[in-house]
């Protein structure tokens, strides 16, 4: 059997680099998409060339359309392409919703709900074509939790993330194409500190973490692969939570 190829948007840093990683290990070949940090990029194919996969690494705004069918397209030389990670998210800073710019919204939903509807709509295609895939859309516990105070916005791009994958799901079931979501909790990345709290993982794990800890990005890497697995071939429209009881 051929190996799976898998797109993986947001590929160079935290949980999406750690996601190539894994499923390199996994025996996946890689589509690695990033935003900006070529360098980033470049690091984390070369850790996936070592575990034995082949990669490709492509920058992309994912929440052009253009630039999304060029991330697929650039996959043609390494074959047909089986699994799609949307994993490539922004928060813009923590703050109130009423301090929040429209500049900042427009990006948020852009980037976590627009991306992931345009490589969903070019992953269905792809896969219906053939009658197989997997989709796995990284969500989080915030669509949940709703985290007031902090990014309401981009708790609201995540629920949305979490209805797609449930609607999208029933709508390819019967092409053979599955489409599951995993939900991060407070993770270890440099995420935080881009937002403007460096020390959010300790002090959510001090006062809101039943479990104590926060989550690292190989945990979520471990679930998303999982998920993309043939042991999960039963489950689709599933939202898997990894938030350490959050």
């Amino acid at each position: 059997m051929s190996r799976p190829l898998t797109v993986v948007t947001g590929g160079s840093r935290g949980i999406g680099a750690a996601t190539c990683v894994r499923l390199a290990s996994d025996g996946h070949d890689l589509v690695l998409g990033y935003a900006s940090d070529e360098g980033a990029a470049a690091r984390t194919a070369a850790a996936v060339r070592e575990a034995g996969a082949r990669c490709v690494t492509v920058r992309a705004d994912t929440s052009s359309e253009e630039d999304v069918e060029r991330l697929f397209d650039s996959a043609a030389p390494l074959g047909r392409v089986t699994g799609l990670v949307n994993n490539a998210g922004v928060t813009g800073p923590l703050g109130r919703l009423a301090d929040a710019s429209a500049d900042v919204l427009r990006r948020v939903v852009d980037v976590n709900l627009l991306g992931y509807l345009l490589c969903c709509r070019r992953a269905a295609r792809d896969m219906a074509a053939h009658g197989s895939g997997s989709i796995v859309n990284v969500s989080s516990a915030a669509a949940t939790l709703g985290s007031p105070g902090e990014y309401v916005h981009y708790a609201a791009t995540k629920a949305a993330v979490d209805a797609l994958t449930v609607g999208l799901s029933k709508e390819l079931g019967p092409d053979g194409v599955r489409v599951n979501a995993v939900a991060p909790g407070v993770i270890e990345t440099g995420m935080h500190a881009a937002m403007g709290d460096p020390d959010r993982p300790a002090k959510a794990a001090a006062t809101r973490i039943p479990l104590g800890r926060p989550g690292q990005d190989f945990e979520i890497a471990a679930a998303v692969s999982w998920l993309l697995s043939p042991e999960a071939a039963y489950a689709t429209g599933t939202v898997l939570r990894v938030s350490g009881g959050l």
